[in-house]
């Protein structure tokens, strides 16, 4: 029945429509002020948009694409670490704004391969002053005890380098490592190899120091050195006496190697003359000679030579605590002995590399 005295049909439609009028034109204003915001630049608190792994080629390209899932401007193409072996560049392609080229990580193309306590460590810190050259700090002993990982691990383990540097390393136990030759071969038949030689009784006296301050129970050196003293046996299977043997390991080398790409540094003139010997082996390498006498000075205390300080660093650099210490005392007639026994090894050393390293 229709109400009395008023119109008939309800009021409820004519609300609804001013409702959803009201909601239209609300929601209408927040996505202008949101398109505003945008539009300026600005940005809107929230979560961090996570962007998720690009499956195909294609969906990678895309991802690039978008600002937000790709690299910031200015962020390098190569923006975290790489699986091992891939050489992964630094930074951009050079064809427009952005760092430069900073390069890749690449397998050495040098090596100072011996010998322990001969001056390999100066030899390495004294080449990474020059620009050309950039060499890993610690030894990665791939040839000899990690080889099984392979040469992706190995590369990993490179400094960044670019293409008109060298990349190099050291580990002095290659050249006594029976497998080192054939493996670096392996490797790169055109590695050039480094070789810091020193009078193998000196060489062996500080190889026993160096162990004796870590193992202060060890037999004595005499103990060590002879078989049977009496009768001027040496014992060879020792390692201090052994490395000294320098042709007989060098004959392994010689079976892959040439000559030519081989140097080697006298450990005694690296101390006497550190410039004349690292302008050799700057020779070597093929690059100009940067580190000349105006980059050492003689260190009384430690006996041995150190690198004046550059404009990027603030002090001189001299070797560790470990290096210069003072050798333990060996009777006079054991090393005279000892003498005797290498004395036919280094001349035939002579004539096999052509230097004679005076240490008769």
């Amino acid at each position: 029945m229709p109400a009395l005295g008023g119109r008939a049909g309800p009021p409820c439609p004519r609300l609804t429509r001013r409702f959803l009028f009201i909601f239209t034109l609300s929601l209408s204003g927040t996505y202008l002020c949101y398109s505003l915001l945008r539009g300026a630049g600005g940005a809107l608190p929230g979560p961090e948009r996570r962007c998720l792994p690009a499956r195909s080629a294609g969906a990678k390209k895309l991802l690039q694409k978008s600002r937000s899932c790709g690299r910031e401007p200015g962020q390098p193409a190569w923006g975290g670490p790489r699986g091992a072996g891939q050489e992964a560049p630094l930074a951009g392609n050079g064809s427009g704004p952005g760092p430069a080229k900073l390069g890749s990580r690449r397998l050495p193309q040098a090596l100072i391969v011996g010998v322990k306590k001969g001056g390999t460590r100066a030899v390495l810190e004294f080449i990474r002053v020059h620009p050309e050259v950039r060499a890993v700090g610690t030894e990665p002993h791939f040839f000899d005890r990690h080889y099984e990982r392979g040469l992706a691990w190995y590369r990993s383990l490179m400094p960044r380098t670019l293409s008109s540097q060298i990349t190099m390393e050291k580990t002095p136990s290659y050249f006594v490592t029976k497998e080192a030759p054939r493996r670096i071969f392996n490797m790169s038949r055109d590695t050039k190899l480094i070789v810091v030689v020193r009078n193998p009784v000196t060489r062996a006296i500080s190889d026993y120091t160096q162990t004796l301050s870590k193992k202060p129970d060890i037999p004595t050196f005499e103990g060590l050195s002879f078989q049977n003293r009496s009768l001027g046996l040496v014992d060879t299977s020792w390692n201090a006496i052994r490395i000294g043997m320098y042709v007989v390991h060098l004959q392994s080398w010689l079976q892959y190697f040439p000559l030519s790409q081989i140097h080697f540094v006298s450990g005694e003139k690296l101390i006497t003359d550190p410039a004349g010997e690292m302008g050799k082996v700057q020779d070597f390498l093929g690059i100009k000679r940067v580190i000349t006498d105006k980059h050492f000075y003689f260190n009384k205390t430690k006996g041995f030579p150190c690198l004046k300080k550059t404009e990027s660093s603030t002090f001189p650099r001299c070797l560790g605590k470990s290096k210069g210490r003072t050798h333990v005392q060996i009777d006079a007639e054991v090393i005279e002995q000892l003498r005797d026994f290498y004395r036919p090894y280094n001349i035939k050393f002579y004539e096999t590399v052509g230097q004679d390293f005076r240490w008769e």
